[in-house]
């Protein structure tokens, strides 16, 4: 089967491995994940994931905390999602690493984007922890640079929402969302996709960006063979 983007990079966020428990893991709810990342690898997809650590630690909610302090520990939370993540996927069958941004040898190899893109092109599927390894980044700022670091066609967003929407549409009944959008509409217009810094990097190197609903976690295969299901941004 043809499939529309060959190599992608996936960002799924802390909060979306917790299930109904909203905190930490819940393992059901990672397997369906990892069962819909399954079926885009079995496409013939190479995938490469970030993983956000807001099921455990959410550094601006840390109170009085440092700020640098409160990052690395958010960092820290990203490695642990990344673990169960790959451990997730090998359950089921698949192949797959995780590389860390900060030396831990003991826990996972550090990244390099010769050996993300060895490994991807050896049939593994790589998941990323640590996001940027710097304080300050968000991990859409570390999904963006991932993406460009392995060359991926397309960075696929997988969200609690089924696309971009000109307001919130869990409030808002008359929200509307939208098919297509420009990366600078959505920095003018300060549209809830990912931060601006992730943004304007996805624009200033050409890299589209698929928002669409974690949910349906068959939403991933759909989207890598280029069926729409959420909301594409490009310029």
């Amino acid at each position: 089967m043809t499939i529309q983007y060959k190599r992608i990079l996936l960002k799924v966020s802390g909060e979306a491995l917790s299930g109904p428990k909203g905190t930490g893991f819940d393992e059901e709810t990672i397997a369906s994940i990892c069962a819909g990342i399954k079926a885009a690898h079995d496409l013939g997809a190479q995938i490469g994931i970030v993983v956000g650590g807001g099921n455990f630690w959410r550094g601006r909610s840390s109170g009085k905390m440092d700020r640098m302090d409160a990052d690395k520990i958010g960092m820290l939370a990203t490695v642990m999602n990344a673990l169960a993540v790959k451990d997730a996927l090998r359950q089921q069958g698949v192949d797959a690493v995780v590389m860390t941004s900060s030396f831990m040898p003991q826990v996972a190899e550090c990244f390099t984007s010769d050996k993300a893109i060895a490994a991807l092109e050896s049939g593994k599927i790589v998941v990323f922890g640590g996001g940027t390894g710097n304080p300050i980044f968000s991990t859409d700022t570390a999904s963006a640079l991932r993406a460009l670091e392995i060359g991926a066609d397309a960075m696929f967003k997988a969200t609690m929402v089924d696309g971009v929407y000109d307001k919130d549409p869990h409030k808002y009944a008359d929200a509307v969302r939208y098919d297509t959008l420009t990366f600078t509409r959505v920095l003018d217009e300060r549209l809830a996709v990912m931060d601006s810094t992730a943004a304007t990097l996805c624009r200033d190197n050409g890299l589209p960006i698929l928002v669409f609903d974690l949910g349906q976690p068959a939403n991933i295969a759909k989207a890598v063979k280029g069926e729409s299901v959420g909301t594409l941004v490009r310029e």
